[in-house]
């Protein structure tokens, strides 16, 4: 406790001083002349109080000193005044709990740096892998039509179709990453009007029609809805939808089917998108809405797009105040699901609030 206690540390050493001065007055006392017992009981008494408040003071400036000086060192800004006038346990206190929770938020950030060290290095590693793919597809195919392949009317047109494939998917890449660049700085304003997302949602199952037969795959509604109109960006809603779609598409199962379900709740609409695919793990679901993370590692870069899709998905639907959620189990499917905005109108309008009808 006295270790705890500088106060307690001067008043010991004080009472041991006091002792001292009274047996040194006893001494005096009875060996070199008389005095009488006041003056016994007051000269330590005196003594031991002068004793005290000096170390008090003494020691009190000497941490006031350090104290200022190894807050300043750490950068923690602190009223000299305020420590000044405060007494010397609750300094001593003040200074316990300042460097321990400056000690906590270092390790805070020293973690948060680690994480985002980590992160850029998987990203940097991801954006390489991404990009190596059709760099290497083109390569081959150039290399190909230069050791004589140019003349082959059989292999030329052929390659180069394909060199065009691979040239289209670094594009792809580069411009979702150019978007989600934009989207994290705020360069890309909304463009907030009244729409029918139930049109949407139409036009994006329409631009995957094909695809979705290729697969024998159903995308549906929940149940049959009228307009229902929503205060948001149109075209960013409709990317994100693509993107959602796209993936249910691209991971989901043969003959598999992905419905979409609106509810309102109270001045919101609530939109769900759920798959009967093979389900996400847990352990990913904190990450998977990173650039490039891919739960399957060894899974054919061609199935999945740029790998940007569900990144740009957040950002768009963070940059409307809301969030993007996710409920999946392995070998059951995967939810996805957020709110936007109810409009007041029951019609679209333009971006300066003008009825379009």
């Amino acid at each position: 406790m006295i270790n705890k206690r500088p106060s307690l540390l001067i008043l010991f050493g004080s009472l041991v001083f006091l002792a001292a001065s009274f047996l040194f007055t006893l001494i005096v006392h009875l060996f070199i002349f008389s005095l009488n017992n006041l003056t016994i009981i007051l000269i330590p008494l005196i003594s031991g109080g002068f004793a005290y408040l000096i170390f008090y003071f003494l020691l009190k400036q000497f941490i006031s000193t350090r104290l200022s000086q190894i807050y300043n060192s750490i950068q923690l800004s602190q009223n000299t005044n305020a420590i000044s006038n405060n007494s010397i346990d609750t300094l001593m206190d003040k200074a316990e709990i300042e460097v321990a929770k400056w000690k906590n938020d270092r390790n805070f950030e020293i973690t948060r740096l680690k994480e985002q060290e980590q992160f850029r290095r998987e990203f940097l590693g991801n954006l390489a892998h991404e990009l190596k793919t059709p760099v290497f597809s083109i390569q081959g195919y150039i290399v190909t039509l230069l050791e004589g392949g140019l003349e082959d009317k059989k292999i030329n047109r052929s390659f180069l179709e394909r060199a065009e494939k691979a040239t289209d998917r670094m594009a792809s890449i580069l411009d979702d990453l150019d978007q989600i660049t934009k989207l994290e700085v705020d360069e890309l304003k909304n463009e907030i009007r009244s729409f029918d997302i139930i049109e949407v949602i139409k036009e994006t199952f329409e631009s995957l029609e094909i695809l979705a037969k290729s697969k024998d795959y159903k995308l549906t509604f929940a149940k049959e809805y009228s307009p229902i109109y929503v205060m948001a960006d149109r075209t960013k809603i409709g990317q994100v939808f693509s993107n959602l779609l796209g993936n249910a598409l691209a991971y989901g199962i043969e003959k598999g089917t992905c419905t979409i379900t609106l509810t309102q709740i109270e001045e919101f609409i609530e939109i769900e998108v759920s798959d009967d695919g093979p389900g996400i793990d847990q352990e990913h679901h904190n990450r998977l809405f990173e650039r490039f993370y891919r739960v399957e590692k060894s899974r054919n870069r061609h199935e999945g797009g740029s790998g940007l899709g569900l990144a740009i998905v957040k950002h768009i639907i963070e940059s409307h105040g809301h969030t993007i959620y996710l409920k999946s189990e392995f070998g059951v499917g995967t939810t996805f699901y957020f709110n936007l905005k109810k409009s007041a109108v029951s019609g679209p309008v333009s971006s300066r609030g003008i009825p379009l009808n």
